[in-house]
């Protein structure tokens, strides 16, 4: 088969908002959901911000039983909010807990990048180790296994399809629905639960402040930490949440009327082998522009019909290698390039859930007709100055038709996926 795929609903649960109303004028605003952490400070992180979802203890209480709850980390939580939201932005109802309907034509993937590591540092082995096995109680294994995200989302819908979790890095929420995508495409699913989710945790972080790709310098600006593109970026900030799309094929989204916001044309996944520069941190040039070029061939266009870029740019030395990748992915000079932005100047970087919030993003900017600006790159990096065009600042009210988002994460693996706005 070869199936027309579209996005009938989207969930998002982000730093600077949660729900697609509050997260469209965060982008447009240019709200940063970035924080100080009182936690890391304690504990002598260099980086001592984070962005984190706000509300959620409020917000849980909505959609979860106290026994529910108890079964869950941050990680599950986020993933089941945005994917609960989702569900019922595509136009569907939950099923009352004792139903015993199986949705045997809708599946998920869910992926995480790190999973539930909090449970792990704050129970499993604290607790094991002092010799208490027997208080670890019955979820701990649901908690701590990475397909945990997708069993426990899936379980309130009572899903019939695959139900998997993926996970490469950066690049796992964006892999996670160019997965889903072919899945429907190639008719072996109506629709999935597509996307990525990551919880908050100092555990998860910790390594990478010890690798130093962190910000240092803005804990004390939290807002002006996150820097893609600028000349005083000095690493990442940490971030959390979750981003779920759903993608479903033409027909069934046809037949059941449903609202569309968006159609995936296509997209590829590939390694850059750790060789010709990429190693386990840092991406092959080779690999990232044989993956855009690759994507927009699955696409069926022209590399000129993408209108906009929402870029991987993290705010570290890659940012640079980056915007020039595209640049000669898509055979065009600096001034020619595509619009291009970096949510994760309002976000952080959000490790395994960044692809799922950051298309969400794109979504909602080609559904209502704006590119949003990326913040604290006023201070553009000089050997990105001929692409400064190309860089808003601020939001800019555009009808774009086209627009590809990639991500590319640890081992050298790249994903990206070009969407359409539904009636362009």
């Amino acid at each position: 088969m070869n199936n027309r795929v579209v996005i009938t609903g989207m969930g998002v649960l982000a730093p600077n908002a949660h729900g697609l109303a509050e997260f469209e004028r965060a982008l447009r605003q240019g709200i940063s959901g970035i924080r100080f952490i009182e936690k890391l400070k304690e504990l002598q992180f260099g980086c001592q911000v984070a962005g984190v979802p706000q509300g959620v203890e409020s917000i849980q209480q909505k959609y979860f039983s106290k026994e529910a709850l108890m079964a869950m980390n941050s990680n599950m939580i986020y993933a089941a909010i945005a994917g609960i939201d989702c569900w019922l932005d595509a136009g569907f109802a939950l099923p009352e807990p004792d139903q015993q309907t199986v949705d045997w034509d809708t599946g998920a993937i869910i992926g995480t990048g790190i999973g539930g590591l909090d449970t792990i540092g704050e129970k499993l082995v604290p607790i094991t180790d002092a010799g208490k096995v027997r208080r670890l109680g019955s979820t701990m294994v649901e908690q701590i296994m990475s397909s945990g995200v997708s069993a426990r989302l899936t379980g309130f819908m009572g899903l019939g399809g695959q139900v998997t979790t993926n996970s490469s890095a950066c690049t796992t929420g964006t892999e996670a629905i160019i997965d889903a995508y072919h899945k429907v495409k190639a008719g072996l699913a109506k629709r999935m639960l597509a996307g990525g989710s990551e919880g908050s945790s100092h555990y998860s972080w910790a390594g990478f402040d010890a690798m130093r790709v962190l910000d240092r310098q803005h804990n004390d600006a939290p807002q002006a930490a996150s820097r893609p593109m600028s000349a005083t970026a000095g690493g990442f900030v940490p971030g959390s949440g979750a981003g779920v799309l759903m993608v479903e094929s033409l027909d069934s989204a046809k037949q059941r009327g449903a609202r569309i916001y968006a159609e995936i044309l296509g997209g590829r996944v590939n390694c850059g082998g750790q060789r010709g520069g990429g190693t386990m941190t840092a991406p092959n040039p080779e690999g990232v522009q044989r993956c855009i070029r690759q994507a927009v061939r699955a696409a069926g266009i022209e590399a000129q019909e993408i209108e906009a870029i929402s870029g991987h740019l993290t705010a570290t030395m890659a940012d640079v290698q980056e915007v020039y990748n595209w640049q000669q992915a898509l055979g065009v000079t600096p001034e020619q390039l595509p619009h291009i932005n970096a949510t994760k100047s309002l976000i952080g970087h959000a490790l395994g859930a960044a692809g799922g919030i950051e298309c969400v993003a794109v979504i909602l900017q080609l559904h209502r007709g704006f590119i949003h600006g990326s913040r604290n790159c006023e201070d553009l990096h000089p050997q990105l100055e001929p692409f400064r065009r190309s860089i808003p600042q601020q939001t800019l009210e555009l009808d774009v038709r086209v627009m590809a988002k990639a991500s590319f994460g640890f081992g050298d693996v790249n994903g990206c996926v070009i969407f359409e706005k539904w009636g362009a």
